[in-house]
């Protein structure tokens, strides 16, 4: 998501809940990548 004004910074809170999401978007990528590749192994 970015920001249209870059003086216009979000609340500390919103930036928080983004980098958590963050961090979940990753984890989630790389589990899939891993079952992908589990599946595509064992079978």
């Amino acid at each position: 998501m970015l920001w249209s004004d870059p003086k216009n910074e979000p609340p500390e809170e919103m930036r928080e809940t983004q980098a958590m999401l963050r961090r979940m978007t990753v984890v989630l990528v790389l589990a899939m990548v891993v079952v992908v590749y589990v599946l595509g192994v064992g079978f």
